[in-house]
């Protein structure tokens, strides 16, 4: 039976927890029984063996071949010259191979992040590589999932899972029972290390961790993976079987066109090999990896990290690319357009922040929201973050709003509800902002049928340009 499937009776039991979490000891215990909390990596080859595979390719071992030719001939400058070109396209290509790998590195530094956790029933904060099975832990809005988990607690929880399932669009989670095999993307009371919380709190019990995880699956597919050639290493190689078989015949031709026409037979041997010698392009292969480092560069640049070279023209063969939604290759972010207060409809560029009315959406909008844009990282629902943006590009401090303003209660957005309702004290009032779904918002406030006539029929307009619709509410007590 998989996690998903199991009463949470079960699992409790299974990893000796609690709804307190696990105790210090049993967290140590844990950690031995089911592995920690880290995704292994295969060998890494050292910079020697990364250094001596840049002179694999068919074409560097012909030149190679050249050099001990040259060398046997006596022919010191040409000999020289081969070995110094094929070493520093051998460097060139380790420079950067290195270079790739630490990149790699620092980023999975930036992505080992911490985790709010119950343990001994008080919260602490502890690196994920500490994580345990049987650990319950606290999620909100904008934190990253490092471990595999069961909810136990969902206050509209809303996940990003594109890292494994490719769906750009947040997936609600629930604790609901599950019979039957689900496919991952159904899994509606589990979260997945690698995934986002955007929106939402909740609490989750800790079912796998590390090599265990769905993540750590992936991991250890790509690991044992076999490593193909590239489309150019195909080529090259090719193009080096074709080029010393076309020279062994012009050497052989021109050895016995020699020795027909009463040439001694070492000097015409050595005539043939040196001819050999001069056909064989030595800086074709430098020429080659000086070409594609500029490519890396390029792409280092536009913050893509190129492991090897050669994947460079591999990525530049490409010639059509599939997707399934939008969201996969466009930024997946809204903003606002228009908004409509009193039947008018006003396009952003023209909002005029002296109006009341307008004053009061532009605070429903950021009051009654959960997300939050900090240095340029938006963390929260994209229409969300939307509605912040639109009160930053106003000029409003939203942080400063929210601050003067805070939430003294809240009902969160839920799909049956379909509606978001946030308490603040406003001039000595209670003020209460609602935002949701106009057709479900507009059967509940206290305007008259002419007016709700009018809301009705902006509301058609708008949509029928292909705008998404968020009608926001004030009531004060």
């Amino acid at each position: 039976m998989k996690q998903y499937q199991k009463k949470l009776d079960q699992l409790y039991t299974e990893f000796s927890s609690g709804e307190n979490g696990l105790s210090t000891e049993q967290a140590v215990k844990n950690c031995e029984k089911f592995g920690r909390n880290v995704i292994t990596e295969g060998k890494k080859k050292s910079i020697p063996v990364i250094f001596l595979e840049q002179y694999k390719d068919f074409l560097v071992l012909i030149l190679i071949i050249a050099a001990i030719v040259s060398a046997f001939m006596k022919d010191v400058e040409s000999c020289a010259v081969i070995l110094v070109v094929i070493t520093m396209n051998a460097i060139l290509g380790t420079v950067q191979t290195v270079k790739a790998e630490k990149s790699l590195t620092n980023l999975k530094k930036l992505s080992a992040p911490t985790a709010k956790a119950l343990r001994n029933g008080e919260k602490v904060i502890i690196p994920s590589e500490e994580i345990a099975v049987g650990d319950i832990l606290l999620i909100e809005a904008g934190d990253q999932i490092c471990a595999d988990g069961r909810l136990i607690e969902c206050a509209s929880v809303q996940v990003n899972e594109s890292a494994l399932t490719g769906e750009s669009v947040n997936i609600d989670k629930d604790m609901s029972d599950i019979e039957g095999e689900k496919p991952l993307a159904e899994r509606a009371n589990m979260v997945y290390s690698g995934s986002f919380v955007t929106y939402g709190r909740g609490k989750m019990l800790v079912t796998e961790v590390g090599m265990d995880t769905e993540v750590g699956k992936i991991a250890s597919l790509i690991q044992n993976a076999s490593e193909r050639k590239t489309p150019l290493q195909n080529t090259l190689d090719e193009f080096g079987k074709k080029l010393s078989i076309a020279i062994l015949i012009v050497c052989a031709v021109v050895f016995g066109l020699s020795v027909l026409r009463g040439g001694k037979l070492m000097d015409s041997f050595m005539f043939a090999i040196a001819l050999a010698v001069a056909a064989i392009p030595e800086a074709l292969s430098s020429i080659v990896t000086i070409v594609l480092s500029f490519g890396t560069q390029k792409m280092s640049k536009e913050n893509a990290i190129i492991r090897k070279l050669q994947a460079v023209e591999g990525l530049g063969s490409v010639s059509v690319i599939c997707s399934d939604k939008t969201g996969t290759l466009t930024q997946n972010k809204m903003t606002v357009r228009k908004i409509m207060v009193d039947g008018r409809i006003i396009d952003t560029d023209a909002v005029d922040l002296d109006d009341e009315k307008v004053k009061t959406m532009t605070r429903a909008m950021i009051l009654c929201n959960d997300s939050s844009c900090k240095d340029g990282v938006e963390i929260g629902d994209p229409t969300e973050t939307a509605l912040i943006n639109f009160g930053t590009k106003l000029g409003i401090d939203t942080d400063k709003v929210r601050e003067d303003l805070p939430r003294i209660s809240e009902i969160p957005f839920d799909s049956d509800r379909k509606l978001m309702s946030t308490l603040h004290v406003i001039d000595g009032e209670n003020v209460l902002y609602v935002k949701g779904a106009a057709d479900v918002l507009i059967n509940r406030i206290t305007s008259s049928d002419e007016e709700k006539a009018v809301i009705t029929q902006r509301v058609a307009e708008l949509s029928e340009k292909g705008l998404r619709i968020l009608a926001f509410a004030e009531k004060k007590f």
